[in-house]
């Protein structure tokens, strides 16, 4: 698919990523799924936040993985993502890998909100399990390195890492599981662009920076799932 169609203006910091009232090479979510397919070969399930022609939080996730969990193959919450996000609060658009953890106790009319143990999440944590792991190393080279950031918390109470005050894996594990169990939990490893940066590209240029983004964060993902992707 061409990367010309997206255009920079469809990354609206006041009102999100730009999806309606567009031609299929120009949605962000088109371009992207299709790449990431044929990139991967495999089929890939797009997930979001938001409504009508603007949403804020976009996501895509590798089917397979989804498919092969025993407990929670009907939902795309127990599974890792890649994800954008135009953040309205902080004024950046974030790409990268999106983790969360469920509830301990799901509302009656939510099942799919309990955490099972099938979920990517447990994967994520046992992979914290000292400095020496492979999946802390991963964080700590994007981290320190090339300068990706860590979301570590629920949407309300959170924590921000950067090469600034990257923490140990001790750390970074205790501030994921302190939350209480009726907290949604989310890690994510993202990449931050400023709305003059988003300004002054062009539009493949964008789609390109993304792609390359989540082709940075995909090892940590593999280390998250149950059916990593095919190592490029």
């Amino acid at each position: 698919m061409r990367l010309d169609g997206f255009r920079p203006e469809f990354l609206d910091f006041q009102r999100g990523i730009r999806v309606g009232h567009l031609e299929p090479h120009q949605r962000i979510t088109q371009i992207l799924k299709h790449t990431l397919q044929a990139r991967y070969r495999e089929d890939f399930v797009i997930d979001r936040w938001g409504r009508g022609v603007y949403w804020q939080w976009i996501c895509f996730l590798p089917k397979a993985n989804r498919i092969a969990k025993p407990l929670s193959s009907s939902h795309n919450f127990s599974c890792s993502k890649f994800f954008i996000k135009v953040d309205r609060n902080e004024l950046i658009f974030k790409s990268g890998l999106h983790v969360e953890r469920g509830l301990g106790k799901s509302p009656k009319d939510r099942p799919a909100y309990q955490l099972q143990k099938d979920w990517d999440w447990h994967r994520l944590i046992k992979g914290l399990r000292g400095d020496r792991s492979r999946l802390y190393r991963a964080l700590r080279r994007l981290v320190l390195e090339d300068h990706f950031h860590i979301h570590a918390g629920s949407r309300e109470r959170y924590t921000r890492y950067s090469h600034l005050n990257f923490p140990r894996a001790a750390e970074l594990r205790q501030t994921l599981t302190g939350y209480s169990d009726q907290e949604w939990v989310v890690f994510q490893l993202y990449y931050p662009m400023a709305p003059d940066e988003i300004k002054d590209s062009t539009g493949s240029d964008l789609i390109e920076a993304i792609l390359a983004v989540l082709q940075e964060v995909a090892p940590v993902m593999n280390l998250c799932m149950q059916v990593p992707l095919p190592q490029l």
